[in-house]
């Protein structure tokens, strides 16, 4: 009997059981995403400003060939131009990452798409479930960036699965090989999710420095260093900032992470454009820092103080590809 993922996959015309992470910010934006459909995975365009966001949604339609593409979106930073431009573009799915809504779940389910919502714990999917949610994701506490996982994802998975009552599980965290999806679908996830392999394309617009960085690293940092507006756990890897502020506390100094909690309503009510502005006042020596990646095109020093995102996974990858390439030694 097919399992709901394999119906997932077979609903939404991909053909490899693997989905590129949309990781927000700008780092993937229409071009690596319409790689990844356009070569039978599922390509998916991380949240940014609304404008830039239907450019890129639009752009990686175009890219993936009449192949599905999906759409990541934050909660906090959610407005309605991100659902429209969403609807607009008929992506195939939404994941939501980084809280959980039953507005927004609502929203984006009345403009007839489907609704995927990342959760951490069985007790955040049962509540993703009653909200409405499609499908689930399940991040485990390796993987990069914004973390809601607080234990492995092999750990994790069982768990969740045991709760979903038949809808589609996908799975993220320390995805870097085809042995590491082959694992997860073992385990019952319909697909896995890979970010940290994406990000290491040709195709990601992540700064050329940042990408050198996480090919160099040797080990990876859960902080809360860079939570101003969002205080939310994230996984980096080193740079200038987390040398001189998480040498001794990894999760930041505590007035950071005061500062960080205070600041949350702020996040939500400044729009996810302008943090590339609070990147650009950052400094080292002043231990406020915002979400805020470097991308391609950004100064140097932005490297050292901006958060280098990545999963644990990043210590077994050493090289940049193709997204194609990335896809393929990811399927099993």
């Amino acid at each position: 009997m097919p399992t709901p993922g394999a119906d997932l996959i077979a609903e939404l015309g991909f053909e490899r059981p693997v989905v590129q992470a949309g990781m927000a910010g700008g780092v993937a934006g229409g071009e690596l995403a319409g790689a990844v459909s356009a070569a039978g995975g599922l390509g998916t365009v991380g949240m940014m400003g609304p404008g830039a966001f239907a450019a890129a949604l639009a752009q990686a339609r175009r890219r993936a060939g009449g192949g599905p593409v999906a759409a990541n979106l934050l909660v906090p930073f959610i407005r309605q131009s991100h659902v429209r431009a969403c609807a607009e573009a008929e992506v195939a799915l939404v994941v939501l990452h980084g809280g959980l809504s039953r507005r927004w779940v609502r929203a984006l389910r009345s403009r007839g798409l489907r609704v995927f919502v990342t959760v951490g714990t069985p007790s955040q999917a049962v509540r993703a479930r009653a909200d409405g949610a499609d499908g689930l994701v399940v991040q485990g506490s390796e993987a990069g960036g914004h973390l809601v996982g607080v234990e492995s994802v092999q750990v994790a998975l069982p768990r969740v699965l045991e709760v979903a009552d038949g809808i589609p599980v996908l799975a993220a965290g320390g995805v870097a090989d085809a042995g590491d999806v082959k694992r997860l679908l073992d385990l019952g996830a319909g697909a896995a999710i890979a970010g940290t392999r994406f990000l290491l394309t040709e195709e990601s617009l992540a700064h050329p420095d940042y990408k050198r960085r996480v090919i160099e690293a040797r080990q990876t940092l859960a902080t809360e260093l860079f939570g101003f507006g969002w205080p939310l756990r994230h996984r980096v890897v080193a740079n200038a900032a987390t040398e001189r502020w998480c040498a001794r506390q990894p999760r930041g100094p505590r007035a950071a992470r005061w500062a960080a909690r205070l600041s949350a309503p702020l996040g939500q009510a400044v729009p996810i454009e302008q943090l590339g502005r609070l990147a650009a006042m950052q400094r080292v020596g002043v231990p406020v820092f915002s979400p805020a990646l470097p991308l391609r095109g950004m100064p140097g020093e932005a490297v050292d103080r901006c958060a280098l995102y990545a999963g644990e996974s990043a210590v077994r990858m050493h090289d940049l590809v193709p997204a194609s390439l990335a896809l393929e030694r990811l399927t099993p």
